[in-house]
């Protein structure tokens, strides 16, 4: 995996299911989904997948800085982009350090917001 350069849909793959507790789902045929608990942290697609959804804001104008660095690589997802959800384009102008950034916070606003059952022991 390479931290900082351009990284492929495996590599992020791999680092979403290393996180405590995360796990692969494919809810819609074979789209994948890296989930802690019940719930999303991040969405991949399928494995020619070139995005990963993640939650980058609290709400819109805070992920809005993402399409401002990034606006070839950074767009607002459909459906769920009010509540501050970007598509980041793997293997673009975001180093990898950043993506991986992304996924962090993600997870991390994810499993803050778990009931206490379903947070992963070791966080």
């Amino acid at each position: 995996m390479t931290v900082g350069f351009r990284v492929k849909w495996d590599d992020v793959l791999d680092y979403c299911l290393a996180k405590p507790g995360a796990w692969r789902d494919e809810p819609w045929e074979t789209d994948v989904v890296a989930k802690v608990g019940s719930k999303i942290f991040a969405f991949l697609g399928g494995e020619s997948g070139s995005t990963v959804g993640v939650k980058c804001g609290p709400n819109r104008e805070v992920a809005d800085e993402w399409l401002l660095r990034y606006p070839h690589d950074a767009t607002v997802m459909p459906y769920i982009g009010r509540y501050g959800w970007n598509s980041l384009r793997i293997g673009g102008l975001i180093p990898g350090d950043e993506l991986f950034e992304a996924i962090d916070a993600s997870y991390d606003v994810v499993v803050a917001k778990l009931p206490r059952i379903e947070r992963p022991t070791t966080v």
